[in-house]
């Protein structure tokens, strides 16, 4: 038997009704990394340790807990069944197993394949990007050896200055110069982008709806533009939500298209991860796709590499799998008309909150919205505040902050998205709560019922603190 020992004396054992000390303890650490005192560990009880954690538990927040009104992030609630599903011990596998022994593994994946190609409206698909932006890079790396199979040096990457912020990055990473270009009313401009189409030009890069939640209604003649100039059009998957079952990417014209299956098919990838960006294709550029990709010879599910055009691997094995499984359970669980329902919510409810709050907050370029949409706080200086001091002051009424400024092109920007998961009544805690606030004073405004006040963000980027010991030894 064993009874619990005290943090400060050896473990004892009860054999046969005796108490002896386990005889091989001094042998199972080696000499040289044998402890020689006690470690200095704060001397608390069980109790004392359970409601510390238990406590920090409580304080957290998360989509099970609340509202999060993240726009561009499309934080939606994840079924339980959802998680419960990708648990399963059948799926934790090896991913050296042999293909003969993970059948309905590879069979979730075609099927997945196929079916975001039906939502997409493109002709081929991977699954290995771990990420939006690794899907971004992967299709930029598709696009520049499509160019290169043509002996074309295109060296130049057309982006909005609505788009999201991973796209620059992501073209600078694949060896593209960027060229931005500005929006007019909140869309892309006809005539900019006119005059920056050149022989240079090799992709253009456009989420639809844009982080602004309008829908780019010049769409086709964009697109009919870009090919003009030899160029591919790409689309950024980010905002996917808002048109799903309502409008194909690839009945727009785009070539190259990644999808978030962490936001727009569950999974909520707050904290960093885990996500998963799949790229689809039009059939000419099928060739370049990462290897490998799933198939199907009509008797069995099989891994294909002969591709000898494909860029290459863009990820160890094959994909976040446990995120790949989450969507594919999502989509069967909606279905089509599911999946349809699920942009119409969501349009509704963002138009159902910017209406509530256009009165309140500035809302700049064209009124109607898809997803999300942008309120600026510029009013708030009038009050010496802005609006972080806003997003600070939400914590106070239990409220996750939307994002905040972003996109650049809109001053003091507040970028809300409701998702479809939301009901009517916590959106309208929510508007209730930034109603207060814009009618509030807010100078020098910080959380005053959180368990932290306002941080010195400057102060926290000098002086990490990354332990206890380093924080009692600043505070003594």
């Amino acid at each position: 038997m064993f009874r619990q020992a005290r943090y400060d004396e050896p473990l004892i054992f009860e054999m046969g009704g005796k108490n002896t000390s386990e005889p091989q303890a001094n042998n199972v650490v080696p000499e040289k990394l044998s402890r020689k005192k006690l470690p200095n560990i704060p001397k608390l009880t069980e109790v004392e340790v359970v409601r510390h954690y238990t406590r920090l538990s409580q304080m957290n927040y998360g989509v099970d807990t609340g509202f999060y009104p993240l726009g561009s992030c499309t934080m939606k609630y994840t079924p339980k069944i959802v998680e419960e599903i990708a648990g399963f011990e059948e799926v934790n596998t090896h991913p050296y197993q042999d293909e003969s022994t993970v059948q309905g593994l590879l069979k979730i994946m075609y099927e997945l394949q196929e079916m975001l190609k039906e939502i997409g409206g493109v002709d081929e698909m991977t699954l290995q990007p771990a990420a939006g932006a690794h899907g971004e890079f992967t299709g930029l790396l598709i696009t520049k050896a499509y160019h290169e199979s043509k002996n074309e040096s295109r060296t130049e990457v057309i982006l909005p200055d609505t788009a999201h912020g991973t796209n620059p990055a992501s073209a600078h990473m694949a060896g593209y110069d960027v060229i931005e270009i500005p929006s007019e009313n909140g869309m892309v401009s006809i005539k900019a982008l006119k005059n920056a189409l050149s022989e240079k030009t090799a992709v253009f890069m456009l989420t639809n709806p844009n982080t602004l939640g309008i829908f780019e209604e010049n769409v086709f003649e964009i697109a009919e533009m870009v090919h003009d100039a030899g160029a591919l059009l790409y689309y950024d998957g980010a905002n996917l939500n808002a048109v799903m079952g309502k409008a194909r990417p690839g009945d727009m014209g785009f070539d190259i298209v990644h999808f978030n299956l962490h936001k727009t098919f569950c999974t909520p990838h707050g904290g960093g991860g885990p996500g998963a960006g799949p790229v689809g294709v039009k059939k000419f550029l099928g060739k370049f796709l990462p290897v490998p990709v799933v198939e199907y010879d009509g008797k069995k599910y099989y891994f294909n590499y002969d591709k000898p055009d494909s860029i290459g691997k863009i990820k160890g094995f094959h994909g976040n799998f446990a995120v790949l499984l989450k969507a594919y359970v999502y989509i069967k669980l909606l279905g089509g008309n599911g999946l349809k329902d699920v942009s119409e919510i969501a349009v509704l409810n963002a138009n159902y909150m910017k209406k509530k709050l256009e009165k309140y907050f500035e809302l700049p370029h064209k009124n109607l919205r898809k997803h999300e949409f942008v309120l600026s706080g510029s009013k708030l200086k009038e009050k010496n505040a802005r609006t972080l001091d806003a997003a600070k002051m939400l914590l106070d009424y239990g409220l996750h902050a939307p994002t905040i400024y972003f996109p650049l092109l809109v001053d003091e920007a507040i970028m809300i998205e409701p998702t479809e998961t939301e009901p009517k009544y916590e959106m309208d805690r929510f508007i209730d709560a930034m109603i207060k606030i814009s009618e509030s004073p807010l100078k020098n405004y910080s959380p005053k019922n959180t368990s932290a006040g306002k941080v010195d963000e400057a102060g926290a980027a000098k002086d990490l603190a990354l332990s206890w010991k380093i924080v009692k030894e600043m505070t003594s």
